[in-house]
């Protein structure tokens, strides 16, 4: 039996699938490329599942400042 999974991440769909296993809660999950964790899981109807993620913070890498006292040569 197949069910409608909807990945919802804060009030956003963030994926819809068409799955044959539903996901547990604390489970791994990686989406498009990021990485996050089951938090809740909401049966909608017989069919239709809500699963709620909660992705990692993408950290920024800094840039590396401009010194004017360096002179290129």
């Amino acid at each position: 039996m197949l069910f409608t999974v909807h990945f919802i991440e804060k009030k956003t769909v963030v994926l819809s699938q068409l799955l044959r296993n539903i996901p547990l809660i604390d489970d791994p999950v990686k989406i498009k490329g990021r990485k996050g964790k089951v938090i809740d899981v909401e049966f909608v109807d017989q069919n239709k599942i809500n699963v709620y993620v909660l992705f990692e913070e993408v950290k920024k890498k800094q840039l590396v400042t401009f010194d004017p006292k360096k002179r290129r040569r």
